[in-house]
């Protein structure tokens, strides 16, 4: 491992100044992944900042303003967090998915939102990766991707972003706030991942040196009718192979509102705008989830070994969606 530099931080300030214009440093919050990059030699820090005891640490609720979640909670807090659980259970569900109870234990919000994706070429130094390596190739492409992009993806990248709780965030309209050197700032969560394009490593939108403080979600009243569904190649502490994050109003038998999000199809959480749209006053029915799902799926490009994904997500958008609307009708 390389030598590196450490250092505690006690205010945010004091923490953005300590990492500086260093574009090698990197903040440390529980390191569950970033650790684990470090051992591989894929990253390569020349400090770490540790902000674990920045007071970052509180999750707020209230029913005008929403809930707001400092960056250091982990998650095992945020998932059983009473007012989550009740207004925004998808956001409970989709960190209970994600990783064993002793990383979410461990495992901090703004790192869940920072970590980097599991696909087997970005962190085997002995091949090329545009990602790790920009301009060194895309072995995945030709080689192993079962468990690839089918969305978003281009000549240059078809790897997936691992988060769960990205994904319920981003169908539950979230904003990250962070500070600089120069201030505060925020970006909504559908703006803060960086489409694929040719430029792979860039994977965010964060300010160079930024510090992620806090999430937010609206007060929205559809996000307490809420499901995260994961399917996954085992029963538990497993990467999705496909995921959604959904909520949904119903009003008789019509869609007043609905919130959609996939998880490991793309680079990103991937909102479902056109079948939002689409669902938006519709009738309620299995036909109409379905058309939904197969207008947001028919910009899906899948590979050879990963065209399962199209009809698993068709699926998993129905059957959650009829589950929600079947529960409004009780």
């Amino acid at each position: 491992m390389k030598e590196f530099g450490y250092d505690r931080a006690h205010d945010v300030q004091g923490a953005v100044a300590l990492l500086g214009d260093d574009p090698e440093a990197r903040f440390l919050g529980g390191g569950t992944n970033l650790v684990d990059l470090m051992k591989a030699g894929v990253e390569r820090p020349t400090r770490l900042v540790d902000v674990r005891e920045l007071p970052l640490g509180r999750i707020e609720f209230s029913p005008e303003d929403g809930l707001r979640i400092g960056a250091t909670v982990t998650n095992s807090e945020l998932a059983a967090h009473p007012e989550v659980r009740r207004h925004y259970p998808a956001l409970a569900q989709a960190v209970l998915a994600g990783a064993s109870g002793q990383l979410r234990n461990m495992a901090t919000v703004g790192g869940n939102l920072l970590q980097r994706t599991r696909c087997g070429y970005f962190t085997d130094l002995t091949k090329p990766c545009n990602k790790r390596a920009p301009g060194s190739g895309c072995p995945a492409i030709e080689g192993e991707h079962h468990n690839h992009a089918v969305l978003g993806a281009s000549e240059h990248c078809v790897a997936t972003h691992p988060s769960d709780m990205a994904v319920a965030l981003t169908a539950l309209d979230a904003v990250v706030a962070y500070e600089t050197a120069d201030g505060p700032g925020e970006l909504p969560l559908s703006d803060f991942y960086l489409p694929v394009g040719d430029t792979p490593h860039l994977e965010t939108a964060l300010p160079a040196g930024a510090l992620i403080t806090a999430v937010t979600l609206p007060a929205t009243p559809v996000a307490a009718t809420s499901r995260y569904r994961k399917v996954r190649e085992r029963a538990s502490y497993a990467f999705a192979i496909g995921s959604v994050a959904a909520a949904l109003d119903v009003r008789g038998d019509v869609v007043r509102d609905v919130r959609l999000a996939f998880g490991a199809v793309a680079s990103r959480p991937w909102r479902v705008t056109k079948a939002e749209r689409l669902l938006t006053g519709s009738p309620v029915s299995a036909e109409a989830f379905a058309a939904a799902a197969d207008a947001e799926l028919a910009a899906a490009r899948p590979l050879p070994h990963n065209r399962y994904k199209v009809t698993l997500m068709r699926n998993l958008v129905v059957a959650v969606l009829t589950e929600l609307a079947e529960e409004a009708t009780r």
